[in-house]
């Protein structure tokens, strides 16, 4: 069974909103509305990927915060009024974050970070258990490879304690290098039927994050332009890059998500929709449900004015 099976196929993140910002009243009640979500829904998407940190969950104390259980529930509100289904991410935990510039440390080996990231994801399954509208993305970006033991331990008690409470709402799990579609296979077998894996695309780096500052390595050139051309992106590229993946879901019983993908934009509008439509033949062939990074700003915005002259080819891609 394939994630669009369930209604999860053609998606776009709403990145920026509920994560890496600065948390402000201003940017938690305007940055999306409402009328974004019917931009999206017009796009022709079925479902939103909704990144959360949890500060915004939780309150300085580490308790759940209403609050910001309340400003989940409104999104969530707005999507099913238009028919939008929603993957809830958890994009930073308390002791970990895919960014080391959150400063954020300690969460694999502390059973304490450990107790509030279950108590957390208890908390969001107790407020949304609606499997045919709502599935559970553990966590974001696992980065480092010598943790992967410790990730499948806390996945399988994460599970076990949202299972006695949703029983049929659909988790996403994602690996190390960042959700690498090459480690799927360093992942436990699904813990059952609605455990499906998810893995992010941002290949070839050259090309979608090409003038990115974040990029630690000394030897990525910021200043360096890269067409779509030059970096030899084709479906077999795709094809060699989510070949593990593919297999790994398929001997597990289980199916693939790519919870993020996308061209920053320092590409050309034309070389954007070059890629998407490249790596779309490729989710197309093997039936992989998808979201987007990102809908607005983020360096990768969907909805800037940038693209507007490709906007409506570009859409066909997602």
């Amino acid at each position: 069974m394939k994630m669009k099976d369930f209604g999860f196929y053609r998606g776009v993140n709403l990145g920026g909103w509920f994560s890496q910002c600065d948390y402000s009243k201003e940017r938690l009640d305007h940055f999306i509305t409402e009328p974004d979500i019917d931009v999206i829904a017009g796009w022709g998407l079925d479902h939103v990927r909704i990144p959360m940190d949890y500060n915004v969950l939780e309150t300085a104390e580490g308790g759940l915060s209403t609050e910001g259980f309340d400003r989940i529930a409104k999104a969530v509100e707005w999507c099913k009024k238009r028919g939008l289904k929603v993957v809830l991410d958890l994009h930073k935990t308390a002791g970990y974050s895919f960014d080391a510039a959150h400063q954020e440390s300690g969460f694999f080996g502390s059973a304490l970070y450990q107790e509030r990231f279950y108590r957390l994801w208890e908390g969001l399954a107790e407020r949304f258990n609606d499997p045919e509208n709502i599935a559970f993305e553990l966590l974001n970006e696992v980065t480092d490879a010598s943790v992967i033991g410790e990730w499948n331990r806390i996945v399988a008690e994460a599970i076990a304690r949202i299972r006695k409470i949703a029983p049929r709402s659909l988790i996403l799990v994602g690996s190390y290098w960042n959700n690498s579609p090459e480690a799927v296979k360093d992942l436990d077998m699904p813990a059952d039927d609605r455990v499906i894996y998810n893995f992010h695309c941002y290949d070839p780096l050259i090309f979608t994050h090409q003038g990115a500052t974040w990029i630690p390595d000394p030897a990525f050139d910021i200043d360096r332009r890269v067409s779509f051309e030059e970096a030899d992106i084709t479906p077999e590229y795709f094809e060699k890059q989510f070949a593990s993946a593919i297999e790994t879901a398929k001997a597990r019983g289980t199916t693939l998500y790519c919870g993020e993908y996308g061209v920053i934009d320092r590409a050309t509008p034309e070389d954007t929709v070059k890629w998407f439509r490249t790596i779309n033949e490729v989710f197309e062939k093997h039936g992989i449900a998808r979201s987007a990074w990102s809908y607005r700003q983020m360096d990768f915005g969907l909805s800037d004015t940038r693209l507007d002259g490709v906007r409506d080819e570009l859409v066909k891609y997602l």
